[in-house]
C-alpha cells in the first residue's frame, strides 16, 4: 500500500502519521461541508495527509428506527461535493456488494465495516473496483487473523489496503484496545487506529451504543507511540445531536490540539 498513489492526498512527504476523520454519517451538505473544511484547515497546518470520512449509509444499527442515512445517492454526492471543494479524497464504508461499484463511483476509499469483514463477496467487491480498500477488524477477531481478508483483497491484483483496528470486544458491553495488535498486523497492511469507536460501550438495554469520549486522547496517544500509521476519527461540532454515534465523537473543537499532541509524539517516535 502506497499512500501517495489516493487520489489528491497531500503532506506524503512529511512522515506524519496519516488521518482518516469526519463525522459518523452524513447528516446533510452544510454539516459535512463545515466539518470538513475545518479539519482540512487544522490539517494542512499540520502536514498531516488527511481523507475525510463520513458514512452515506448507516445499516448496522441497533434499533429499526435509528438513523441511517438520507438517502444513498444524495449522501454520495455530498461525499464528492466535499473531495471536489477541498482537494481531498473520501472514504466510506458500504455493507452490499452492490454498494462497491455504486460507492466507487463517488469515493476515493472503500469501508468494509468490523462485522462484515468475514464476508468473501463483499470484500471481493471492494477490491475489484480497483479503489483502497480499508479493513476494519472485527471486534471477535484475532490481529493474526487479519492476514486472510487482506489476501483476500491482495488475490484480486489490489495491493491498496489498510487495516483499521477499532477495538475487541471485553464482555458484553465494552470494548478493550489491546495495542499488541498493531506491529503484528502491520506485517500485513498499514495499520490505523479507529480511537472514537475503540471507545464505544456497545450492547446497551436502551438500544443506543454509548461511549467514553473522555478517553480519545489516551488511546490516541498511545496508538501512535505503539506505532499506528493512520488514525481514524469521528468528529462532529455537536455530538451531544449527532445523529448517529454521537455519544463516543469528539468534539470538533478538540481536534486541533489533539492533533498537534499526536504529531510531536509522531516526531519523537521518528527520531527514537
Amino acid at each position: 500500500m502506497q499512500l501517495n498513489k489516493i487520489p489528491k492526498i497531500k503532506h506524503t512527504t512529511s512522515n506524519n502519521f496519516f488521518l482518516l476523520a469526519g463525522p459518523c454519517a452524513i447528516e446533510g451538505e452544510e454539516m459535512a461541508m463545515q466539518i470538513a473544511e475545518k479539519i482540512v484547515k487544522i490539517t494542512d497546518n499540520l502536514k498531516i495527509p488527511y481523507i475525510f470520512k463520513g458514512s452515506f449509509k448507516k445499516a448496522n444499527r441497533s434499533r429499526i428506527d435509528s438513523f441511517t442515512g438520507i438517502g444513498d445517492e444524495k449522501a454520495l454526492k455530498i461525499l464528492r461535493k466535499v473531495s471536489e471543494t477541498f482537494d481531498v479524497p473520501t472514504v466510506t464504508d458500504i455493507h452490499e456488494v452492490s454498494d462497491a461499484t455504486m460507492a466507487a463511483e463517488y469515493v476515493d476509499v472503500l469501508q468494509i465495516p468490523a462485522f462484515l469483514v468475514r464476508q468473501t463477496d463483499l470484500v471481493v467487491a471492494a477490491a475489484e473496483t480497483g479503489k483502497v480498500v480499508n479493513l476494519k477488524k472485527g471486534q471477535f477477531m484475532s490481529p493474526e487473523s487479519m492476514k486472510h481478508a487482506v489476501t483476500k483483497v491482495t488475490d484480486c491484483n489490489n495491493e491498496q489496503v489498510l487495516i483499521t483496528d477499532r477495538g475487541t470486544m471485553f464482555g458484553y458491553q465494552d470494548m478493550i484496545v489491546d495495542f499488541r495488535g498493531i506491529p503484528t498486523m502491520k506485517q500485513y497492511a498499514p495499520v490505523v487506529l479507529d480511537v472514537t469507536h475503540s471507545l464505544q460501550q456497545p450492547n446497551q438495554s436502551a438500544g443506543v451504543t454509548g461511549g467514553r469520549p473522555e478517553m480519545i486522547s489516551t488511546i490516541a496517544r498511545a496508538g501512535i507511540a505503539t506505532g499506528a500509521d493512520g488514525i481514524f476519527i469521528e468528529t462532529h461540532f455537536d455530538p451531544a445531536n449527532a445523529k448517529s454515534d454521537g455519544a463516543n465523537m469528539l468534539n470538533l473543537n478538540l481536534l486541533e490540539k489533539l492533533l498537534t499532541d499526536l504529531v510531536a509524539i509522531r516526531k519523537t517516535i521518528n527520531h527514537l
